[in-house]
C-alpha cells in the first residue's frame, strides 16, 4: 500500500497546486513558476547540497537525462499549468491532466518496451473516458465538434512534458541523489526561467509582488508540489512504474472539482460526477490489474519527510 499512499497525497498537493495557481492567476505565468522554483530552492538548499556535491560527477556524466527531467518535469510542466489557467477553469485543467497516462503508456512502450496486460489497458482507457465525460459535459458525441480554448491548447504542452518525465524518471533518476538531484534541476529550472521572467515584465507591466496572497501562494507552490509530492510520485514511479503511478493523476478532476467548488466558487454538475465515477473505476482496475516487478531501488538519503 506504501505507493498508492504516497500517490494519494501527490494528487492533493497538485490538486492545490492548480487551485493556487487560480488563485493567484492575475500573475503572468512564468513570474508565477519561477518564485515557485525559488522557493524550493531555498527550502532544498540545507537538504540536498551535500549530497548533490557528492554526486557531481554523476550530475556531468548523466546531464542528457538529467537536463530532460528538469525541462520537462520542474522547468516548464507547471509553467504550462499557469498559462492554461489564464483561458480556462481549474476544473478544465485537471481534467485535461488525466490525459497524461494514455500518454505515458505509448511512450513507455515505444521508448522502455514497458507492457501492461490487458485488464490495465482496460482501466487506463475508461479513466481517459470519464475525463472526457467530465470536459465534454457528458456530450461525448460533440469531442470533435466542440472548440477548444487557448487553455485546452496550451494543456497539451503540459501533458507532453509530464509524460516524458515519467518515462526518463523510470530509467535514470535512480542514478541520483533524492534532494541532491531536485536541488539542482530546480537551481537550473530557476536559471532556465530567468530571461523568460525578464521578457514577460519588459513587455508587460511588472506585477506587483507585495500582496500578501501572492506569497503565501509562493511558499505553498515551492515546497508542496514542488518538492515533496516530486519526491513521493519518483518513489511511486520507482514501485509501481510510469505508467501505473501516472493513472493516479486521473484522481486530480475530482479533488480539484471538490476544492474549486468549496475555494473558487466553481459548480459541480452531474456529468461531472458519473465521469469521477468512472476515473475511479479505471484507476481501480489498472491498479489491481497484473503482478508487477520490483525495480531498482532510487538512492534516497536517510532524510524523509514522511
Amino acid at each position: 500500500m506504501y505507493p498508492y499512499i504516497l500517490m494519494i497525497f501527490v494528487v492533493l498537493f497538485y490538486a492545490g497546486n492548480i487551485l493556487t495557481g487560480k488563485a493567484i492567476n492575475d500573475l503572468p505565468p512564468f513570474t508565477i513558476a519561477f518564485f515557485r522554483l525559488l522557493v524550493a530552492f531555498v527550502f532544498l538548499l540545507p537538504i540536498g547540497i551535500r549530497s548533490a556535491w557528492k554526486a557531481r560527477k554523476t550530475f556531468r556524466e548523466y546531464k542528457g537525462p538529467l537536463l530532460v527531467m528538469t525541462l520537462t518535469g520542474v522547468t516548464f510542466f507547471n509553467t504550462f499549468i499557469y498559462g492554461a489557467l489564464q483561458f480556462t477553469t481549474a476544473t478544465n485543467v485537471s481534467v485535461l491532466e488525466t490525459v497524461i497516462p494514455v500518454v505515458t503508456v505509448v511512450l513507455s512502450a515505444l521508448i522502455v518496451k514497458e507492457k501492461l496486460p490487458l485488464i490495465k489497458c482496460i482501466g487506463v482507457m475508461l479513466s481517459f473516458l470519464g475525463a472526457v465525460w467530465v470536459v465534454m459535459d457528458g456530450r461525448l458525441l460533440e469531442l470533435f465538434s466542440s472548440s477548444w480554448n487557448v487553455g485546452d491548447v496550451i494543456m497539451i504542452g503540459a501533458i507532453t512534458c509530464w509524460a516524458v518525465y515519467s518515462v526518463v524518471v523510470k530509467q535514470y533518476m535512480h542514478l541520483f541523489p533524492a534532494y541532491g538531484v531536485l536541488l539542482v534541476m530546480t537551481g537550473l529550472s530557476v536559471l532556465i526561467l530567468l530571461p523568460f521572467v525578464a521578457a514577460e515584465w519588459a513587455l508587460g507591466d511588472v506585477p506587483s509582488l507585495g500582496v500578501s496572497k501572492y506569497w503565501m501562494g509562493f511558499l505553498y507552490l515551492g515546497v508542496f508540489p514542488s518538492v515533496i509530492a516530486l519526491v513521493f510520485y519518483n518513489r511511486a514511479v520507482e514501485r509501481l512504474g510510469a505508467s501505473q503511478a501516472s493513472v493516479f493523476l486521473n484522481f486530480l478532476p475530482i479533488v480539484t472539482m471538490v476544492g474549486a467548488y468549496m475555494w473558487l466558487g466553481e459548480t459541480i454538475k452531474l456529468p461531472e460526477i458519473a465521469g469521477a465515477l468512472l476515473v475511479i473505476a479505471g484507476v481501480i482496475l489498472t491498479t489491481r490489474g497484473g503482478t508487477r516487478k520490483r525495480n531498482k531501488p532510487l538512492n534516497y538519503e536517510k532524510t524523509s519527510y514522511n
